[in-house]
């Protein structure tokens, strides 16, 4: 799987933690939107489902830009990432 990477997502809101694949071809932003929607439905509802979620590095606590690919961050297979609702 070349075209994807495996990463565990951490999510405060629910106190849960989820071992994901994600496409390398996508924007962050596509990604944090098929998060939502992944993460909504694996937790039954409830996650709540917003525009104001952002993911960022569980190490350096660094925000990813939604513009950018995730090809062309430092996220990769085993990176730890925290998504966070901003509202």
């Amino acid at each position: 799987m070349n075209n994807k990477v495996i990463v565990k997502v951490i999510v405060p809101e629910i106190f849960q933690t989820y071992d994901v694949f994600l496409p390398i071809n996508k924007k962050i932003g596509n990604i944090v939107l098929l998060l939502n929607k992944a993460i909504n439905e694996m937790s039954e509802n409830h996650f709540s489902i917003s525009n104001c979620n952002v993911l960022y590095n569980a190490k350096t606590k660094k925000e990813y830009r939604s513009d950018v690919l995730l090809l062309n961050t430092d996220i990769r297979n085993g990176t730890e990432l925290v998504l966070i609702n901003l509202t």
